[in-house]
């Protein structure tokens, strides 16, 4: 079998062992449902991510199908999210942090979730200057859109904190899912439950999400541009 095929296959037989629909998958390990359905149904066209391998993980430690990897594979698996390898280091004043492929803007994009797509070298002094979180919880991502602006502009790289994933205020913004469109925003909670999500452009009217719509990815915590 292919790499797909592996992959359909895994999630087959965890779908099973849970006794659960792939859409109870998902939530049981914070994923969108689509990330479990297609490839449930076969019908995925990339492979499962290893921090979605990971998240299941997470949620069924017990399953004992969980692949054996050779030495020279990519993929790892760990028993709990705090047995994460720390990301790579190219030397001992850099550490790398891996992307999330999450675009913002007037429509959003869909997703899945984080997809390891691209690592980058990050100064850890700097890291340290604004976070006190581990790196293995930092992650960077690429903005597309005009939404955030003036305060988040197109192609600038954001650096989020995915150990922040529970707003208790009105403040700061947010890397979050709408049903499956990926963006980022401030979100205002709301005497009913639900949440607008705000764009600081102010020609971008808000949006408001529901009980079950709304996925927290992170909070963004630095926006790193070119003067």
């Amino acid at each position: 079998m292919d790499g797909l095929e592996n992959d359909a296959a895994l999630i087959r037989a965890l779908v099973r062992y849970s006794a659960k629909t792939p859409a109870e998958v998902a939530r049981a390990a914070k994923l969108a449902a689509s990330t479990i359905n297609r490839h449930f149904n076969g019908t995925a066209q990339t492979r499962l991510s290893q921090s979605t391998l990971e998240k299941l993980q997470a949620a069924y430690p017990s399953f004992s199908g969980w692949p054996k990897l050779g030495a020279n594979e990519t993929r790892l698996t760990f028993n709990h999210p705090d047995h994460m390898m720390p990301p790579r280091t190219s030397d001992t004043d850099t550490v790398e942090l891996e992307q999330i492929d999450l675009r913002y803007g007037m429509g959003g994009t869909f997703a899945d979730g984080p997809v390891e797509v691209e690592r980058r070298p990050f100064s850890r002094e700097w890291l340290r200057s604004i976070t006190s979180t581990a790196p293995r919880h930092l992650f960077w991502a690429i903005g597309d859109g005009d939404s955030m602006e003036p305060t988040i502009r197109s192609g600038e790289v954001i650096l989020i904190d995915r150990s922040q994933d529970t707003p208790r205020m009105d403040d700061g913004i947010w890397a979050v899912t709408h049903g499956e469109i990926g963006m980022i925003k401030r979100l205002r909670h709301r005497p009913d439950g639900t949440v607008e999500l705000h764009s600081d452009n102010h020609l971008v009217r808000p949006q408001t999400a529901v009980d079950g719509e709304l996925h927290v990815i992170g909070r963004v915590i630095a926006v790193v541009r070119r003067l």
